[in-house]
């Protein structure tokens, strides 16, 4: 008897520029500044269309630099 190959996907929420603009409450010139600024993680791909970000990364750079905007995840 063979054991079949389990092949597991994770699922990796993305965000681009105006996903991040809307997440903050700022416009998409200020995001894309904000993206551009080093404390801010890498993109997790770059595509033709530009960068999109791992959503847990951009989750933990609000929790550091923008506090008040963390998403309280005892309360969800």
């Amino acid at each position: 008897m063979t054991t079949p190959n389990v092949c597991f996907v994770a699922k990796i929420k993305l965000m681009g520029t105006a996903e991040i603009g809307q997440r903050l409450g700022v416009g998409r010139s200020r995001a894309h500044a904000i993206t551009r600024d080093r404390s801010f993680p890498e993109p997790y791909q770059t595509l033709v269309m530009g960068s999109v970000w791992d959503a847990n990364d951009v989750e933990a750079w609000i929790r550091q630099h923008r506090p008040e905007l963390a998403e309280d995840s005892e309360t969800e």
